[in-house]
Parts: structure tokens; C-alpha cells; sequence
């Protein structure tokens, strides 16, 4: 089995004592608490500080949680409730389109797929929770692209991958895409991602009108594509879809 990283059980251990009791404590204090020399605590202080995990108060020297810890808190439940809160609508989306629905959200410059519904058939199908997709060709990451500064920025500022003949790799066509996004409030991905492979998705937000995340139906193109474009009924699903999670992350209407 493998050993465990002493520095980081002491890093955890520091969070967790600090976290609790009283607001803030001083070197002496921690060092103490947790059998540590001074030296050695201040050192992994002074790294949890480096980071944003530890503020230390100016006028008394002692310590507490920082300002990162309370992001990164944030971010994951506005992930954990955008799931709790879509898993009724996505489950509904998928019966009644007959396809794949994706949950994605913004992560490391692409797209973490945080729910994942099968298509109801008794087709072979491999959860995807937890995998990537690309943000310039996916219907997921265009829409992110679309409404989210910072995925926009993500996905303009690094070299935009052909992974079909269809993908659209230049700027300003990539541009013109996100515009067409905003204008008409979904994004399509038409074998520019997997070849034979089509998705429609729509932006969801939040109380603060932010977009937290989206929502897509993937499946072959001979069926969610009639005649060259992406079936009307579908893509009104998803919007539907996408505008109730919305309603019930306190959005109103959209």
C-alpha cells in the first residue's frame, strides 16, 4: 500500500484545525495542537498562504482560512447543486428524445461532463461522468464559450484542434459561431467533434443569471439530424430542459 504524504496529512490537519474553534490562531497555537515544531508549522503556513488556503491577520499575526478554500468551496456545490437540481429534467430529456443527455461544466479549459444519462434502449453505453470534451467543436463547449467570459477566452486563446473536416478551427469563424449561439440561445455540433456523431445543447444559469453550466442530447446523426439539420423538436427539448434547470437554480425565466 502506498504511504501516505506526511506534509500533506500535516497541510489537512492545519485546514481542519483552523477550521474549527476558534476564528483565529496563532503559530504557537497550531504548533501545539498538532505536535509540530514551530518551524515546521510556520513552513506549511507559509505555503497554505502562498496559495490563498491561510490569511494571516496583520495587526496580530495569527491565522485563519483563506479566501481559496471558500472558492473552491463554491465550486463544488454550485457543481453538486446544478446536478442535484437538473437530474429530474435530464432523466426526462432523455426518455423522451430517445438519446444520451450530457451535464458539462467549465473545467481546465474544456468541458467536465458532471451527469451523464444513458440513451434508454438496451444498447452497450459507457458512463462518461468525469470525462473531457473540447470547447471550440463540442455543442457543451460552445455554448460555455458563448456565454461564459473566461471559457471564451479559453477557447480563442489556444490553437483550436480539426478533429473532423467539419471542425472550425479558424477565429473568426469560431466567432461567428458563438455569435450565431447567443442569437439563437443553442449550440450545435454536426460531426465536428466524432464522425457520425451529433449533440444540440443550451446554456444553464444560475440565481445570479450566470451561465453555470449546459446541457446536451447527443446521438448518431441519422437521428438527431432530418434532412441536414438538427431535428426543431429536439432542440426545443433541450432549450426547455436547460430553462427549467435554470428556473430551479433560481434563474426565473428566460
Amino acid at each position: 500500500m502506498a504511504k501516505n504524504i506526511q506534509s500533506l496529512e500535516r497541510a489537512a490537519a492545519m485546514l481542519r484545525l483552523l477550521a474549527g474553534g476558534e476564528r483565529r490562531l496563532g503559530l504557537s497555537d497550531i504548533a501545539s495542537s498538532l505536535g509540530l515544531a514551530k518551524g515546521t508549522a510556520h513552513g506549511i503556513l507559509r505555503t497554505l498562504q502562498a496559495e490563498g488556503f491561510v490569511e494571516q491577520d496583520s495587526a496580530s499575526g495569527r491565522y485563519q482560512l483563506g479566501a481559496e478554500l471558500l472558492r473552491l468551496g463554491n465550486s463544488y456545490l454550485d457543481v453538486h447543486e446544478l446536478r442535484a437540481r437538473a437530474l429530474v429534467w435530464t432523466d426526462d430529456l432523455a426518455r423522451s428524445s430517445g438519446e444520451s443527455v450530457h451535464l458539462g461544466v467549465l473545467h481546465q479549459q474544456g468541458v467536465l461532463i458532471v451527469h451523464h444519462v444513458f440513451r434508454p434502449d438496451d444498447s452497450r453505453q459507457v458512463l462518461e461522468v468525469g470525462a473531457m470534451q473540447p470547447l471550440h467543436s463540442t455543442a457543451l463547449g460552445k455554448v460555455l464559450s458563448a456565454y461564459d467570459p473566461v471559457a471564451h477566452s479559453e477557447a480563442v486563446e489556444v490553437e483550436r484542434q480539426p478533429f473532423t473536416p467539419r471542425t472550425v478551427t479558424g477565429l473568426a469563424d469560431f466567432e461567428s459561431l458563438l455569435d450565431m449561439t447567443r442569437a439563437r440561445g443553442w449550440a450545435a455540433d454536426v460531426e465536428e467533434t466524432w464522425e457520425g456523431v451529433a449533440s444540440v445543447a443550451a446554456p444553464i444559469h444560475d440565481r445570479r443569471r450566470m451561465p453555470v453550466g449546459a446541457v446536451a442530447i447527443t446521438g448518431a446523426v441519422e437521428r438527431v439530424c432530418a434532412d441536414g439539420e438538427l431535428r426543431s423538436e429536439l432542440v426545443a427539448a433541450v432549450r426547455d430542459c436547460a430553462r427549467a434547470v435554470s428556473r430551479d437554480l433560481g434563474a426565473g425565466r428566460f
